[in-house]
């Protein structure tokens, strides 16, 4: 990386802290998300990028933290930012055009009232996220398209992807997260999420420290009792009792062993035999139970 104060990297880094914890801070998260493009081949040279924007902390470092890489020259694609305005009542319209403006960052501004639409659909009592993320995702497809871009990235950050993961063993009955980058179901988009190594604790102080104008995530009055929430809560005990339970979790999504499960559909357990020394590639030495 070349060696250069902040505020020459873009404006969205003016006025940046000088101290050496924030500087720290910094370039872990470009580190990561460096790490997380890399690992999880997202970059394709030449590729327009749609990055989506909601106001809060985890968009903000997004953003700031791929204007980085761009500037150093690892990260060849063209930045779209995008903020959609699902009409939400009390929404700041004008913080994040006014913003964006400001930064000189290329963007696209679309307002559609999906609220009414969830507000009008959802049972009294039911929590609105389900539909209003299905409504949402078709809308940012459709402006991907529209603008010529071949992903559409978000800013899902690690704890986002832990809380899936056991959202869907607690109450899905599945092992299954928020993957880095896949392939959305008209196969003609992909969807990235860079902060997938980045924790969430980290885009909150950076984002702060940057005195960025964050816009709440609660407007639509329908998370509380959720069970993100419920999740959050206790991870959030493991962490508090074992700190660094969260990365070691996170470490073990990356390191499956498909033969130490139990889904055939992953692995032949059929077909394994006595002597059977290819049992999975990735599963090392069986385990004696001696």
């Amino acid at each position: 990386m070349r060696d250069t104060p902040d505020d020459d990297i873009h404006p969205l880094f003016h006025g940046a802290p000088k101290a050496t914890e924030f500087r720290k801070l910094r370039k872990r998260i470009i580190r990561n998300v460096r790490e997380a493009i890399e690992h999880y081949g997202m970059v394709q040279p030449g590729a327009r990028w749609l990055v989506c924007l909601s106001g809060g902390k985890d968009s903000y470092t997004l953003l700031a933290a791929l204007y980085e890489l761009q500037w150093r020259g690892l990260l060849p694609v063209d930045i779209l930012a995008c903020n959609l305005d699902q009409g939400q009542p009390g929404f700041p319209a004008t913080v994040l055009p006014e913003f964006l403006s400001r930064m000189g960052v290329p963007h696209r501004i679309e307002y559609q009232d999906t609220y009414s639409i969830v507000v009008d659909k959802v049972p009294a009592g039911r929590t609105y996220c389900a539909l209003c993320s299905r409504l949402r995702r078709g809308n940012l497809y459709r402006i991907a398209r529209e603008e010529g871009c071949s992903a559409v990235v978000l800013g899902h950050h690690r704890d986002d992807i832990l809380e899936t993961f056991f959202m869907n063993l607690f109450h899905g009955g599945r092992l299954a997260t928020m993957p880095p980058k896949l392939v959305n179901e008209e196969g003609d988009l992909f969807v990235y999420r860079p902060l997938a190594h980045v924790a969430e604790a980290d885009c909150e102080a950076f984002a702060r420290a940057m005195n960025y104008p964050i816009i709440p995530c609660d407007l639509c009055g329908s998370q509380d009792g959720l069970q993100r929430m419920q999740v959050k809560q206790i991870l959030d005990g493991w962490e508090k009792n074992s700190p660094g339970r969260r990365q070691v979790m996170f470490r073990a999504l990356m390191n499956a062993r498909p033969s130490h499960l139990l889904d055939p559909k992953l692995f032949d357990f059929a077909g394994l035999t006595l002597g059977s020394r290819e049992f999975d590639a990735n599963a090392g030495e069986i385990p004696r139970l001696d």
